[in-house]
C-alpha cells in the first residue's frame, strides 16, 4: 500500500490563516458590537452625538420613531441568547483556569500550556462581549457558568489524570459553544447581533479543530508534535483532516438559549 502524503504547502497556510482567525473575528466582534450599541442607544443621546436639529413637531416625531425602535430592537430571547452564551464562556475559562494550575499542564508540553493561556484570553474576551451586548440591550450581565455543562465539568474534573483528559473536556465546552452560536445566528432578531454570534462561531470551532488535532497526536504517542510552528512534513497524515469531520457545522447540540439565562 502507498504510504499516504501530506499537501505540506497546503497544511502550512491554513496553519498561517488559522493564526489570522481570531485577530479577524475580534475586529468584526467589535465592529457588532459597535454598531448594536449605536443602535440600541437611547434616542436623545444617539441625537445629540450626531449633531442633528429636530424642532417642533417633526422633530419630536422623529425622538418617538427612534425611541419605538430602541424598544424593538433587541428581544427576550436575544438577553437569553446572549447570557446563555456568556455562561458557556464563563465555564470555559473556569476549566481552561483550572486546567493551567495541573502539574501535568503546567509542567508539560509547552505549546498546550501556551493554548490554554491564549484561549483562556479570548473566551473572557467572548464573555464581555456578551454581556456588553446583553446589558446594552437592557438585560444583566451573566457572570456565572452555564448549568449544565458545570455539572459536567463538575463530575469530570475529579477523574482527569493527564493531558487527554483535560483536552477530551476541553473539546465538550468548545463544540457545545460552537453549536450554540452558530444556531443563535438564526435565532436573534438583530443583525448586529447575528454578526456578533457569527464571529466569535468560528473562533470556537477552530479550538475544537486544534484540540482534536491534539487529542490524535497524544493518542497516537506523538505528543511531540504539538509544537508551534508546526512542522508538516512530521505529521502523520490523518493530522490534516482530524480537525474537520464536519462539512457543515451541526447544531443538534446546541444549548436552548434559555439554558444559561440570569433568572
Amino acid at each position: 500500500m502507498a504510504a499516504e502524503r501530506i499537501d505540506t504547502r497546503l497544511l502550512e497556510e491554513l496553519t498561517e490563516q488559522s493564526q489570522d482567525l481570531n485577530s479577524d473575528a475580534l475586529r468584526i466582534t467589535r465592529g457588532a458590537l459597535t454598531d448594536f450599541g449605536q443602535e440600541t442607544e437611547p434616542a436623545g443621546r444617539r441625537w445629540w452625538r450626531r449633531g442633528g436639529v429636530l424642532a417642533g413637531v417633526a422633530g419630536a416625531a422623529a425622538l418617538f420613531g427612534s425611541a419605538r425602535a430602541f424598544a424593538a430592537t433587541a428581544t427576550a430571547d436575544d438577553i437569553m441568547a446572549l447570557q446563555t452564551a456568556a455562561s458557556l464562556e464563563n465555564l470555559a475559562v473556569s476549566v481552561y483556569q483550572t486546567a493551567a494550575t495541573l502539574p501535568f499542564i503546567k509542567d508539560g508540553n509547552k505549546t498546550v500550556a501556551a493554548f490554554i493561556a491564549k484561549t483562556t484570553e479570548q473566551h473572557q474576551a467572548h464573555a464581555k462581549a456578551f454581556n456588553s451586548a446583553a446589558t446594552q440591550a437592557g438585560g444583566k450581565a451573566q457572570t456565572g457558568p452555564d448549568p449544565k455543562y458545570k455539572a459536567v465539568v463538575d463530575q469530570t474534573l475529579p477523574t482527569i489524570k493527564g493531558p487527554a483528559d483535560v483536552v477530551k473536556l476541553a473539546i465538550t465546552l468548545e463544540d457545545v459553544a460552537a453549536q450554540t452560536y452558530t444556531k443563535n445566528v438564526a435565532q436573534v432578531s438583530n443583525a448586529d447581533l447575528r454578526k456578533l454570534f457569527a464571529s466569535v462561531a468560528p473562533v470556537e470551532a477552530q479550538h475544537r479543530a486544534t484540540l482534536l488535532a491534539v487529542q490524535a497526536l497524544l493518542a497516537g504517542n506523538a505528543a511531540d508534535l504539538i509544537t508551534i510552528p508546526v512542522d508538516p512534513a512530521k505529521l502523520p497524515a490523518a493530522a490534516g483532516s482530524v480537525g474537520f469531520p464536519d462539512a457543515f457545522y451541526p447544531t443538534k447540540d446546541a444549548s436552548p438559549i434559555s439554558e444559561g439565562a440570569v433568572k
